[in-house]
Formats: structure tokens, C-alpha cells, sequence
């Protein structure tokens, strides 16, 4: 096992202090080798030192432009700081020399949701899903994109896959009770508020309409 191997396995358990050490060793050895200024960059991120991490980052860069998971993890440092301009500069750059990933298109979407770029952000996300099945989390996103542009067939087949994945995302059920609604399908709609309300007692969203719709059936 080489050493940036070793790191993220020391990564995956935790290990930051080992993880940067071992980073730290394999930059000593081969300066030239932007994964180890990336892995460094990730463990900086991870304990807060965000700054510095960006640094790793742009060195990464630096040695080789065609780094994409340097512009993956610069946009999501981007993201969390909610620069989200940045972000999805960055997710851009990594898919354009690359970087085909589910994360990466979920994320280029996610930034582009957030500056209320809606129709832009809909096919990474539809490509997302096509890349990775079982994400419940795109497939929520999906859908309320795609019922955002009244496309409300198409949306309902997302939040349903949802909640298959995911049995406890309240929010996927209560979106499928709002599609149905919309719809005239009350009964349907209700049973899915109901669903919300059995995964989250007091759902804000799903008591009020629940009431609404039961109060027009007396």
C-alpha cells in the first residue's frame, strides 16, 4: 500500500493526525505529485483549516491543471463556505476535464439550485441519478425540480424511488402527497401526509395541508 493509500484509510477511520503525517511524507518524497497535495488538502478541510487546504488545492492545480479532483474538492470547500458562485465554477471545471461522477453532478446542480439557476441545475441532476440509482438525496432534489417545472408525472416517479430508497424522508412523502394533490387525487395525497406525519411526528407542512384537505371533505 502506497503511502497516499494508507492516508485515506486513515481518513476513512478518522486517523487525521496519521492521515496528515503520512500526506505530509509522500509531498516530501514526490513534490511533484498533485494526489498528495490533494489528500492533504481533503484532511485540512475535514479539521477546519480551510484556508490551508485551499492552498493544497491550488497547488494541486498548479502542477497539474488537469487535476479534477482538486476542482472537486475546492468546490465543495466553496459550497460549505456558501460561495456558490465559486462552487460551481469549480464543479464545471472538474466535469469539463473529466470528472463524470454522480457526486460531482449532484453537486454542480446543488450549487446551481442555490443561485436560482433551476433549469440549468436539471439535466446534472437527472444525470446524477442515471449515474447512480440509489441516491435518494438526487432523486428527492430531481423531483422537486422537475415539479418546480410542472412536470408533475415525471416527479412523482422520483419522490416515490425516494422514499423506496429511503423510507424515513419525510419530505419525499410529503412532496408526493402535494403531487398527488395536484392531481385531484386526495386520497393518495392524504395517505402520503399521513406517511410524512407516522416518519415525522408534527411535520409542520404536512399537518397544515392534511388539516386543509380534511376540513373540505366535511
Amino acid at each position: 500500500m502506497d503511502k497516499n493509500q494508507l492516508g485515506i484509510q486513515y481518513m476513512q477511520e478518522g486517523k487525521w493526525e496519521e492521515a496528515a503525517k503520512i500526506f505530509n511524507e509522500a509531498i516530501e518524497e514526490n513534490n511533484a505529485d498533485p494526489v498528495a497535495y490533494i489528500n492533504f488538502g481533503n484532511v485540512l478541510a475535514a479539521v477546519g483549516e480551510e484556508e490551508k487546504a485551499m492552498k493544497f488545492y491550488e497547488k494541486a492545480i498548479e502542477l497539474d491543471e488537469n487535476a479534477a479532483a482538486a476542482y472537486y474538492s475546492a468546490g465543495n470547500l466553496y459550497f460549505n463556505q456558501e460561495r456558490f458562485k465559486e462552487a460551481s465554477n469549480m464543479f464545471e471545471k472538474a466535469m469539463k476535464i473529466g470528472l463524470q461522477t454522480s457526486d460531482n453532478y449532484f453537486m454542480l446542480a446543488m450549487s446551481l439550485i442555490q443561485l436560482e439557476q433551476n433549469r440549468l441545475a436539471l439535466p446534472y441532476l437527472q444525470r446524477c441519478v442515471e449515474l447512480d440509482e440509489n441516491d435518494a438525496e438526487a432523486r428527492f432534489q430531481y423531483g422537486m425540480l422537475l415539479a418546480q417545472q410542472e412536470l408533475i408525472d415525471q416527479a412523482i416517479v422520483q419522490f416515490e424511488k425516494c422514499t423506496e430508497l429511503e423510507p424515513e424522508h419525510a419530505d419525499a412523502f410529503y412532496n408526493l402527497g402535494v403531487a398527488y394533490g395536484l392531481q385531484d387525487q386526495e386520497e393518495k395525497a392524504l395517505a402520503m401526509f399521513n406517511k410524512a406525519l407516522e416518519v415525522q411526528p408534527g411535520h409542520p407542512l404536512a399537518s397544515y395541508v392534511k388539516k386543509v384537505i380534511e376540513q373540505g371533505e366535511k
